[in-house]
């Protein structure tokens, strides 16, 4: 089972050559049009206060929740520090890794995480991770954040008597061309898509963001009845849940490549069911 030639749209930015090679791999026709520009903050003195706190030892848990934020956040610490100094207090230290992403950037520099949150990668899972590796009561617990704050995450750890220290390292922007993102949601409203795959929670955001703009609201709601929407995993299923958004389809796991080519395996049927409802 394949696609089948079907319009299949995404609002992936930093993959977004892959998502299309993926799409047309299993017979589908990609309209992809990122909706997600990555921005460093303009003013990183949090980033400055975590560096201070962490060489005065004033850190005892680093929850490190994206592979790009770890490798920013330790290229910003090596403009103030000798890394050396750096890698010595942080292999030190308890490190909670989100998922493979900064695994793989803690790995880059020679070091390893204390503990890795199992799939699905969300906050819950992070927090029952933590919950199992040790109280947090009275620590001092620094998060790194991507693109949004996560509060939810914040209050659980403060409800279990951590004190937190968010360090935001960058966050997320409307492409400076919109062209590309309005002609994409223009062909869903106007019901010439068939599937929508969604790879991030903040594009969601983005999208409705754009639509409130211009007035489409109402109007891609309804097209959305029509069409298939998938969701890469539990994250980007609860924000497109806060707008109203069907999720039609998660995969196994949260990964675009699965995402890709389970839902191509079982398309005709979703798009079936969704006709006949």
């Amino acid at each position: 089972m394949t696609f089948d030639g079907i319009i299949v749209a995404a609002f992936e930015s930093r993959m977004a050559t892959e998502i299309t090679r993926l799409i047309e791999r299993y017979g589908g026709r990609p309209l992809v049009a990122p909706v997600l520009r990555e921005i460093p903050l303009e003013d990183n003195s949090a980033v400055r206060e975590f560096g201070v706190r962490l060489m005065a030892g004033r850190i005892d848990l680093l929850i490190l929740l994206t592979g790009i934020g770890t490798t920013m956040l330790f290229d910003l610490l090596k403009t103030r520090y000798a890394w050396s100094s750096v890698v010595a207090v942080l292999k030190g230290m308890a490190i909670i890794a989100r998922g493979p992403k900064p695994v793989a950037a803690l790995k880059a520099v020679g070091l390893q995480p204390t503990v890795t949150v199992p799939e699905p990668n969300t906050w819950v899972d992070l927090v029952s991770a933590l919950d199992n590796y040790r109280p947090v009561k009275g620590l001092r617990v620094a998060v790194q954040e991507y693109g949004v704050s996560n509060p939810d995450l914040v209050n659980a750890l403060e409800q279990r008597g951590a004190e937190v220290f968010p360090v935001p390292i960058y966050k997320w922007a409307l492409p400076e061309d919109l062209g590309p993102v309005r002609h994409a949601l223009d062909e869903i409203i106007a019901e010439r898509v068939h599937v929508i795959l969604i790879t991030n929670a903040a594009q969601v955001d983005h999208v409705m963001r754009v639509l409130d703009q211009d007035g489409k609201v109402e109007r891609f709601r309804s097209a959305l009845e029509k069409l298939v929407v998938a969701s890469i995993g539990p994250t980007a299923s609860e924000r497109l849940r806060h707008y109203g958004w069907s999720v039609d389809f998660e995969p196994a796991h949260p990964k675009m490549g699965v995402l890709v080519k389970e839902l191509s395996e079982q398309t005709a049927h979703l798009r079936s069911s969704k006709r006949t409802e």
